[in-house]
């Protein structure tokens, strides 16, 4: 169990980083953005933040696990470290250029031709961003947790703090002194372009906080340990890029699948406003794989390793299950916290649970894909993730048309738990690990029950629901806890 302490501890450390940052953000924009925003504009915001998420996992192209993998491998990390930073320097410098160069032809085709420095802003995100992939990925192999949680601490609150000047106290000082100073950094007609020119000032100053890292070594890179890092990372980014495209495709195509466009904008900004409230479930999937991944290389050669691995994955499901509860019994709370008056959609609030409990199965692949990626069969993961994608464009293409944004949200339910079956069975072959399978399965049926009641007994009174659901969420705690015989210590 030390293993399993230390993987907690680090994961509490990474949620530093990953769940306070996200969770700022989560909890201030997207309340301010749904409140000072239509919801065709927050579509827009929806969209490209979509398209951001995939074009970064293009740019990495699964160098960070790749960096993890044979920095443990290899006797000289640092050249491991110089090949994998270089190597994303370079393509990513090759990126912008190609932005800059096609800017109004690309802003066409995505049907932004009146707002082509939208796509010049959210390329420039991307490309810093992926710079700084390596050198955050080197915080975390040398387990320097609070640096990693401190960088992405100030990225966020630059992020919220430009927000804020340029929505809030931009636009008072501009309507006293139209002609004045202010003129100079602030345009009311920009409107949304400042969600993008709030995020890059953010990368820059964590490439900024990040230049140690990158100038504390001479960056070089080896071509045999470079072909050798991308034989290994190339399936990676397929899979990588085939798992975005299940997360985000929804968000990519909706309008173009919805005849009417000022429509379809408005239905992906109450989708995405409403998605949001299900990406609780994804910040904790984050801070755990961050953790996860290291844990998992490094314990890899544990004569208990596949123990270890199968016992995670069951204290995994349990805290997701806690997570999904939690959110669902408090969902009348969250939802007014969160959301403005116009994305507040009860057909749309019906997507939450599908989203979390889609995001909970992505988690179970997560764990399961140890197989693969300690065993170096990485092909393995791009074949199930790809499978993954193709039912989740299909599902959308066909299916949206029809009934809308409530199909994207079945989509990914559908999509990971083929792919948790795939992974779980093929992985059988490889590297059995001995799951509690069975019981992991009642759990699920024991959670999802409790949801249901909760949804029978529910009543018009406020409180009395989030009595009874409280009492619900306690009961779930309790039963784990016997179960599992765990002994909570109460100072």
């Amino acid at each position: 169990m030390e293993q399993i302490r230390k993987l907690a501890g680090q994961t509490a450390i990474y949620g530093l980083g990953t769940i306070v940052p996200r969770f700022l953000n989560y909890a201030l924009l997207t309340p301010f953005y749904t409140r000072i925003f239509d919801t065709g504009e927050y579509g827009i915001v929806t969209e490209l933040y979509a398209y951001m998420v995939v074009l970064l996992v293009i740019l990495t192209y699964g160098m960070e696990t790749g960096y993890f993998r044979f920095a443990s491998k290899e006797n000289q990390p640092e050249k491991v470290y110089s090949t994998a930073l270089g190597s994303i320097l370079m393509t990513s410098s090759l990126f912008i250029l190609a932005i800059i160069l096609f800017n109004q032809q690309i802003a066409d085709v995505m049907k932004y031709s009146d707002n082509k420095e939208y796509i010049l802003l959210f390329s420039l995100i991307i490309s810093i961003d992926a710079c700084t992939a390596i050198p955050f990925a080197k915080l975390r192999r040398e387990e320097r947790g609070f640096k990693f949680a401190l960088i992405k601490i100030i990225n966020v609150v630059v992020i919220i703090g430009l927000a804020l000047f340029f929505y809030v106290l931009a636009p008072k000082i501009y309507s006293k002194d139209p002609n004045g100073i202010i003129n100079l950094i602030y345009s009311p007609e920009v409107g949304v372009g400042y969600v993008f020119i709030a995020n890059l000032a953010g990368s820059i100053v964590t490439i900024i906080l990040l230049l140690p890292e990158i100038t504390g070594i001479r960056i070089r890179i080896d071509k045999v340990l470079w072909k050798k890092m991308i034989k290994y990372s190339y399936p990676l980014l397929i899979a990588g890029l085939a798992g975005t495209i299940n997360d985000v495709v929804d968000k990519m195509v909706l309008k173009h699948l919805l005849t009417d466009q000022n429509t379809a904008m408005s239905q992906l900004g109450i989708y995405g406003a409403n998605y949001k409230i299900g990406v609780i479930m994804a910040l904790f999937i984050q801070m755990f794989r961050y953790a996860f991944e290291p844990f998992a290389f490094a314990n890899s050669n544990d004569k208990n390793a596949r123990e270890i691995y199968a016992v995670v994955m069951k204290y995994f499901i349990l805290f997701g299950l806690f997570i999904f509860l939690g959110v669902m019994f408090y969902l009348d709370v969250i939802v007014k916290l969160l959301l403005g008056k116009n994305f507040i959609v009860s057909e749309a609030l019906k997507v939450v649970p599908i989203i979390l409990i889609g995001y909970l199965l992505y988690g179970v692949f997560v764990n399961l894909s140890v197989w693969y990626k300690v065993n170096e069969l990485t092909k393995y993961g791009a074949i199930i993730t790809g499978v993954g994608a193709l039912i989740t464009v299909v599902i959308n293409v066909s299916l949206v048309p029809v009934f809308g944004y409530h199909a994207s949200a079945w989509a990914h339910i559908v999509c990971y738990l083929t792919m948790v079956i795939m992974s779980y069975y093929i992985g059988r072959r490889f590297y059995k690990i001995p799951y509690e399978t069975v019981r992991i399965i009642i759990y699920f049926v024991f959670g999802l029950a409790l949801y249901w009641i909760s949804k029978i007994v529910k009543t018009d009174i406020e409180i009395i629901n989030l009595i009874i659901n409280t009492g619900f969420l306690i009961l779930f705690v309790v039963v784990v806890s016997w179960k599992e015989k765990i002994k909570w210590k109460v100072s």
